[in-house]
């Protein structure tokens, strides 16, 4: 863990003192969405005298998501909210959280920390956002379930693919494949930060369910 991410996680986390420290063990509607898509790949007014730069030089906006693409990739992204985590599951936690309920608190993580010197802090947003979603398709693949590392990743990049596919491709689609892929293979600063948050989220939440629900031992896998 980074010596940036440790003094965030003491000062994020005071009461994980030695005494309570746990023992660790190794959608398709059609009308107002569409139409909210529809305004987002929109042009700008008229007013404008300069092209935006994601206009490209055929003058088609690169950024933009066909409405139908947003919407068939949002409800896909739905089993994110559905799927709970497995550890969880393992453990016989009752309404265990969720995917999405992980990455969305690693989010804000992220967003409430101090600054990073030559960490962009949206950058890892993102990536917090985006780092689970593969999951989406595959599940949350644990090393409880004996699928090795190699296959699990393969699995993965295909569910990803997919995705980004469904999306229509495009830049918004490079960009979420680009960022899952720097912190799946740990690319950079940014995606080493979100590995911590990552690890800093699980342990905040193993806390809670432990003091919260009277759980004696939570065996967790980092």
């Amino acid at each position: 863990m980074s010596s940036v991410s440790r003094v965030f996680c003491k000062s994020l986390v005071p009461s994980l003192a030695p005494s309570n420290l746990i023992t660790f063990k190794s959608l398709r509607p059609r009308t107002s969405s569409s139409r909210v898509f529809r305004m987002a790949s929109e042009p700008p007014s008229s007013s404008s005298s300069s092209p935006p730069p994601s206009v490209s030089a055929t003058g088609g906006d690169t950024s933009s998501v066909p409405a139908s693409s947003a919407i068939d990739f949002l409800s896909l992204c739905h089993r994110l909210k559905t799927t709970k985590r497995a550890g969880w599951v393992r453990m016989d936690v009752q309404n265990p959280e969720s995917i999405a309920d992980h990455m969305y608190r690693m989010g804000l993580m992220v967003l409430i920390a101090s600054d990073m010197p030559g960490i962009d802090r949206d950058k890892c947003i993102k990536m917090a956002i985006v780092h689970d979603i593969a999951e989406a398709i595959v599940g949350d693949i644990t090393p409880s379930d004996g699928v090795p590392k190699h296959e699990k990743s393969r699995r993965e990049q295909e569910a990803l693919d997919h995705m980004c596919k469904l999306l229509g491709g495009g830049q918004r689609a490079k960009e979420i494949g680009e960022l899952w892929k720097e912190y799946e293979e740990n690319l950079s600063l940014e995606a080493k930060v979100v590995k911590d948050f990552d690890k800093v989220e699980m342990i905040l939440q193993a806390l809670e369910y432990e003091t919260g629900r009277n759980l004696i031992v939570l065996h967790l896998i980092l």
